[in-house]
C-alpha cells in the first residue's frame, strides 16, 4: 500500500538518523576516554622530564663544586710548588753557606795540625807527633763525613744536574778492577767483574754518578765479607724492578749491575731502613764495622736521579745482592701532567675534559766553560785521545778541531788561559795547541804553568804565534809551532802529523855525544828505561849521520867532546830549520859560552849534574812521570820541590777570618814566602795599587762589604793587575763555582780545605820563572 510504503520511508530516515547520533555519541565518548588517558600520560611525562630537570640541575651543581675544589686543589698545589721551589732555593744557598761556615774551621785545623805533624822544629815529643797526626786523621774523616751529607742534600735538593755521556761497559769494567782489585787481594776474598756477552757496546748515562754508586755498593759488600767472594756483573734485564718504576718501564732496554756478596747478610726487617740516611742494620754494625749509613742513601738517590732503583735481597748469615736497574739509554724524567678541570655542560649532565700540555721541567745547570766551537768535550770516553786547543779565534780554533778528529782524536776548545788550565786537569790531554795572545792572560803563562808542573810538563805543546815567538816557545819546552798568519791549510795538518807520530812512538831517542867513561855509564845506566832509547855518537861525523837518518828527540853534549867539533854539529844544525827543534843539553860546568853562542837557535840547556842533565833529558822527550819507576819519581820531587822556588816571593793573603789567614801564613813562611794580608777586598785592592812586589794573590771569595770575585774583576782593572796570578780560595762546595771565580779573572782555584801540598805544587807552578 502507498501509505505504508510512505510510512516506512520516513520511518528508514528517522531510524538512520538515530543510528547516525548514537554511532557519533558513541565514538565521542571513546576519544574523550582517549583524550582523559593521554591527558594522565601527558601529566605523567611532565612530571618526569620535571624530576630530571631537577636532577640535571643538581648534578650541574655538584660539577661545579667539584671544578671549585679541583681549582683550589690547583692553586693549593701551586702554592706549594712555589714554597718547594723557594725552599729549594734557600737549601742551595743554606748548602753553600753551610759548606764555607764548615770547611773554614776544618780548613785551619787540618792545615796546622799537619804542620804539628811534620814538627820540622823538632820541638815535640813523639807523643805530641801522634797526637797531631791523629788530629789531622780525625780531620780528614769529618771532612768525607761533610762531603757525604752536603752530597746527599745536594740531591735532595735537586741541585745536582745529570750529565749524560756514553759509557763504555769494558771501560767501567777496568775502573771496577783498578779501584777494588786490591782491597779484594788485602782482604784475601775472591772478586770477580762479569760483563754478559749479550751487553751492548755502550749506555747513554752520567759515568761519575753511576761509578759512585757501584763504588758504594762494593765498598759495603767488601766492608761486609770477611771470606767467599764478592762480583759484579752487568747483563740486560727484562724485569726484576718495581711496577711503580715508569722510568723502567717506560724503557726499550734496561741494564742490571748487581753486587753479589758472601759477607753477613742483612734480616728482612732491616732491609728497608739501610737506604736511609745514617742508618745501618743496627748500632753495633756501625760500631764494629764504621761508616755513617750515607752511602746507600746517597746511592738510592742517585739511581732514581738517573731513572732506575735499587733492589736488595738478602739473609742473615747468607751475603745480600744488590741490583742496580737503570736505563740503556737515560731520558729526564718529565714532570707529572697537570690536573684537568671538569666544565659542566648546560645540555646534559656530562664533564668534558680541557686538554692541557705537559709541562716539562728542565734541571737547572751549573756554570760551565762555554762551548763555543761545539767540540767533543761532552762525548769524550775512557781511552779516547784527546787534544786541548787553547785558541782566542773561534774560526781557526774549528780549524784545529776540524784536523783533530781527521786523525781519530776528540778536541776540547778553550779561549782563555785560566779555563784551559782548568780544562788541562779535567780531560787529561795527549797533546795541546796553545795560542799566545789569550784575553785573559798571555799564553806564554800557560806554558809555563803547564812546564813548570810534573804531573802535566810531558804534554806535547805546538805553539800557535807570529814568527818570532818561534825560540822562545821551543825553548820553553814546546813540540811544534804553527807560525800566524796561516800562509795554507798545510802546515796545520804538518803540526798535527808531526804530534800524532810523536804520541804514537812507543820509544824517545837520546843522541850522546860522551866519551867512554864513568860519567856516560852512569847516564847510560839511569836512562835505561823501557820507553828511551839511546845513541852513542864518537865523532861529529857520525853525529852528522846519525841525525840526518834517524829520528832524534834531544841531543846530549858533554864539555869534554869539544875536540870532535860539537861545535861543528850545531852550526850545521843551525842552518835547517827542521833542525832548529832539536833540544840540546850541555852537560858540564863550562857551558856559558855555548849558551852565548847558540842562544836563540836551540832549545838549550845546561846540566853541571846528573840529576838535571836526567831532568832536562826527561823534560825535552815528554816522559811521563807515570812510566817512571818510584825512585825516578822521588828524584825529580826531590829536584824540583826545593824552597828555592817560593824563597822570597812575596804573597798577598785576603781573607776576612784571621784564623785562615794565620793557617795558610804558616804554611808560606815556612816556605820562606814573605806575606802580607788583607781582611776585605778594598783593602786588598790597595795593597796591590801601592806593592809592586807582589808576586800572588790568594783569594777568599765570601767576605763582607765586597765578595772576592768583585775583588778580582777590580784588581784586573789596574795596570799592576793585569798579569797578576791570582789564585781563588773557597769553602763553597757548589756546581758552577770554579767557572765563576775564572770567568771573573781568577787564574786559579783551590778549594777549602786546603791541601797543603797541591797549595805549595800550584804556587810553585805560577812562581816558577
Amino acid at each position: 500500500n502507498p501509505a505504508h510504503q510512505a510510512f516506512l520511508d520516513q520511518l528508514t530516515e528517522s531510524i538512520g538518523i538515530v543510528i547516525n547520533t548514537i554511532e557519533a555519541n558513541t565514538r565521542t565518548e571513546n576519544l574523550l576516554k582517549q583524550s582523559q588517558s593521554l591527558a594522565v600520560e601527558l601529566q605523567q611525562t611532565n612530571e618526569e622530564l620535571q624530576e630530571k630537570a631537577r636532577l640535571l640541575a643538581h648534578q650541574n651543581e655538584e660539577v661545579e663544586r667539584k671544578n671549585r675544589e679541583v681549582e683550589l686543589a690547583r692553586q693549593a698545589l701551586e702554592e706549594k710548588a712555589a714554597q718547594l721551589a723557594l725552599t729549594s732555593k734557600y737549601k742551595s744557598e743554606f748548602l753553600a753557606n753551610m759548606s764555607h761556615e764548615l770547611r773554614t774551621p776544618l780548613n785551619n785545623l787540618l792545615i796546622l795540625s799537619d804542620q804539628l805533624s811534620r814538627n820540622t822544629e823538632g820541638n815535640l815529643n813523639p807523643k805530641q807527633v801522634e797526637f797531631a797526626k791523629t788530629i789531622h786523621s780525625s780531620g780528614n774523616e769529618l771532612l768525607a763525613l761533610i762531603a757525604d751529607i752536603l752530597d746527599l742534600s745536594k740531591i735532595e735538593s735537586g741541585t745536582v744536574a745529570v750529565e749524560p755521556s756514553e759509557l763504555r761497559f769494558d771501560d767501567l769494567s777496568r775502573y771496577v778492577e783498578r779501584t777494588f782489585r786490591h782491597v779484594a787481594e788485602t782482604k784475601k776474598v775472591d772478586f770477580r767483574v762479569q760483563l754478559d756477552p749479550s751487553l751492548p757496546r755502550t749506555m747513554l748515562t752520567d759515568i761519575k754518578r753511576l761509578q759512585q754508586i757501584i763504588k758504594n755498593l762494593l765498598s759495603n759488600a767488601f766492608k761486609f765479607t770477611h771470606v767467599g767472594h764478592v762480583s759484579l756483573s752487568m747483563a740486560p734485564a727484562v724485569s726484576g724492578w718495581s711496577a711503580g718504576c715508569d722510568t723502567l718501564e717506560a724503557a726499550d732496554h734496561v741494564i742490571a749491575f748487581k753486587v753479589s756478596d758472601t759477607g753477613i747478610g742483612i734480616s728482612p726487617e732491616k732491609q728497608q731502613i739501610i737506604f736511609e740516611a745514617f742508618q745501618q742494620a743496627d748500632g753495633s754494625t756501625s760500631r764494629k764495622y764504621g761508616g755513617t749509613g750515607l752511602g746507600l742513601a746517597i746511592s738510592r738517590e742517585l739511581s732514581k736521579l738517573l731513572g732506575g732503583e735499587i733492589r736488595l735481597v738478602s739473609a742473615p748469615g747468607a751475603g745480600s745482592v744488590f741490583t742496580l736497574y737503570l736505563p740503556l739509554n737515560y731520558a729526564p724524567v718529565r714532570a707529572p701532567r697537570p690536573w684537568p678541570r671538569a666544565e659542566p655542560d648546560k645540555l646534559e649532565p656530562a664533564v668534558v675534559p680541557v686538554e692541557v700540555d705537559a709541562v716539562q721541567v728542565e734541571e737547572e745547570q751549573g756554570l760551565q766553560f762555554a762551548n763555543e766551537a761545539n767540540d767533543d768535550r761532552d762525548v769524550i770516553q775512557p781511552g779516547d785521545r784527546v787534544v786541548l786547543i787553547v785558541e782566542n779565534d773561534l774560526g781557526f780554533a774549528k780549524i784545529l778541531l776540524e784536523a783533530a778528529r781527521q786523525r781519530g782524536f776528540k778536541g776540547v776548545v778553550s779561549t782563555t788561559g785560566a779555563a784551559a788550565l782548568a780544562m788541562l786537569r779535567e780531560y787529561q790531554p795527549a797533546m795541546m795547541t796553545l795560542d799566545i795572545y789569550l784575553p785573559d792572560m798571555q799564553g806564554w803563562r800557560v806554558l809555563e804553568r803547564l812546564k813548570a808542573d810534573l804531573a802535566t810538563r810531558h804534554i806535547p805543546v805546538c805553539v800557535v804565534s807570529t814568527d818570532d815567538s818561534r825560540d822562545r816557545a821551543l825553548n820553553c819546552g814546546a813540540i811544534g809551532f804553527i807560525a800566524k798568519p796561516l800562509t795554507s791549510r798545510d802546515l796545520v795538518d804538518a803540526a798535527f802529523e808531526q804530534l800524532k807520530d810523536f804520541i804514537a812512538r812507543p820509544t824517545r831517542q837520546v843522541l850522546l855525544m860522551m866519551p867512554e867513561g864513568a860519567a856516560r855509564s852512569e847516564v847510560i845506566e839511569r836512562l835505561g828505561a823501557a820507553d828511551i832509547g839511546m845513541i852513542v855518537a864518537w865523532s861529529r861525523d857520525e853525529a852528522m849521520r846519525i841525525l840526518r837518518s834517524s829520528t832524534v828527540d834531544c841531543l846530549v853534549v858533554h864539555e869534554s867532546m869539544a875536540e870532535l867539533g860539537p861545535q861543528d854539529v850545531l852550526d850545521a844544525l843551525g842552518e835547517k830549520p827542521v833542525m832548529r827543534m832539536l833540544p840540546v843539553v850541555f852537560y858540564g860546568a863550562h857551558g856559558e859560552q855555548w849558551l852565548a853562542r847558540w842562544k836563540g837557535s836551540f832549545a838549550l840547556r845546561e846540566a853541571r849534574t846528573t840529576e838535571r842533565l836526567l831532568d832536562y833529558i826527561y823534560f825535552f822527550v815528554h816522559r811521563s812521570t807515570a812510566s817512571m819507576s818510584a825512585d825516578e819519581r822521588r828524584a825529580l820531587e826531590d829536584l824540583h820541590g826545593s824552597h828555592r822556588v817560593l824563597e822570597k816571593k812575596r804573597a798577598l793573603l785576603v781573607d776576612d777570618d784571621m784564623r785562615n789567614i794565620f793557617a795558610l801564613a804558616t804554611v808560606l813562611d815556612e816556605e820562606g814566602m814573605d806575606v802580607v794580608s788583607a781582611n776585605n777586598g778594598r783593602e786588598a785592592i790597595k795593597i796591590v795599587e801601592r806593592d809592586a812586589n807582589i808576586d800572588i794573590v790568594l783569594m777568599d771569595i765570601m767576605m763582607p762589604e765586597m765578595d772576592g770575585i768583585t775583588t778580582i774583576k777590580e784588581i784586573r782593572k789596574l795596570p799592576r793587575g793585569t798579569d797578576l796570578p791570582i789564585i781563588a780560595v773557597t769553602a763553597k762546595a757548589m756546581k758552577g763555582d770554579r767557572e765563576k771565580c775564572i770567568d771573573a779573572g781568577a787564574w786559579d782555584y783551590l778549594s777549602k780545605p786546603v791541601d797543603r801540598l797541591h797549595l805549595l805544587s800550584v804556587l810553585r807552578g805560577w812562581l816558577h820563572r
